[in-house]
Formats: C-alpha cells, structure tokens, sequence
C-alpha cells in the first residue's frame, strides 16, 4: 500500500512543483473510489526536475512493470529525456506526468488548480471540471466508470 503522507512530505519538504490529478484528486474532490498510488503533474523547469529527482530518490524509483534488474538511472537527466513516469518506490507508487491527456502539462494545469491541506501540506489539487475532461479524454473503463460519480459531484457543488 501506497505511504500516502510519506510521498506528499517528500515532495512538499522538497518544494516540488506538482498538481496532483487522478484517483487522490477525485477522493479530494469527495469521491468514493478507492486509489492504490498517487498521480502528479510536474512542472519541467530544470530546477524542478532536481527537485523532484531529489525528493524521490531515497525511496529508490524504479519503472513500474519493468523486470527486476534493468538498468534505471534515477536522475533529473532521465525525467528531462522523459516525460511521463509510472513508478514504484519503497513507500508506494507514483505516476509522474510531464503532460496528461485532456490537461496538458503543469504550467496548463496551474489555472485550473487550488490549494488545498493534504497530511499538513498545501498542495494544489486539479479542479473538479477539468478532473472529469481529463479522465473522459483518457477513455480508459476504470476512467469512465468514475465520471458519473464525479459529475454527481460537480452538480451538487454548483447547488450550494
């Protein structure tokens, strides 16, 4: 199981440009479906990829799916070559994107994105409408089951 808290304080301690998305924004956002990782956006400013490759890194990253033992360079150079990330790490696993289908990357997300407290961190959490684009644009079955539910969601917003 995924160290939810762990993960947020890494990358908060490490002042970690990143907007989190998926199934954690969907709970924030008053969803019911249980998630198994932790899914962000990140912002790819030279900077900020050292320090999300810092804030990472002692919890030993390795590609998610990938057979024991391939050679994985863990660095800023790597996430700068790359662009989406599927990990597992000792304390769970993270899904890092450059850019999202349906939301782009995070200088595009930014404007649709609050605060919000998460484990005792203010974090930016994508907005409810663009949640739903984003999992609609995705079009993968455990993305569409959800929008009903987070649709449901956005109504009962809009009525208070």
């Amino acid at each position: 199981m995924t160290d939810f808290p762990r993960l947020i304080d890494a990358l908060a301690a490490a002042e970690v440009e990143f907007i989190i998305v998926g199934g954690l924004a969907a709970i924030i956002h008053g969803g019911s479906r249980l998630t198994q990782d932790i899914d962000i956006v990140y912002g790819r400013t030279d900077g900020n990829l050292d320090r999300l490759a810092n804030a990472l890194a002692p919890f030993t990253p390795y590609l998610r799916g990938a057979p024991p033992g391939l050679p994985f360079d863990w660095s800023p150079a790597t996430l700068k070559r790359g662009l989406n990330f599927t990990l597992t790490t000792s304390i769970g696993d993270i899904d890092i994107f450059g850019e999202i289908t349906g939301g782009g990357g995070y200088d595009d997300l930014r404007h649709h994105s609050s605060a919000v407290m998460l484990f005792g961190h203010s974090c930016l959490c994508v907005d409810l409408d663009t949640l739903i684009r984003m999992k609609r644009a995705a079009g993968r079955p455990k993305d569409l089951e959800v929008i009903a539910e987070l649709e449901a969601l956005a109504e009962e917003s809009e009525k208070s």
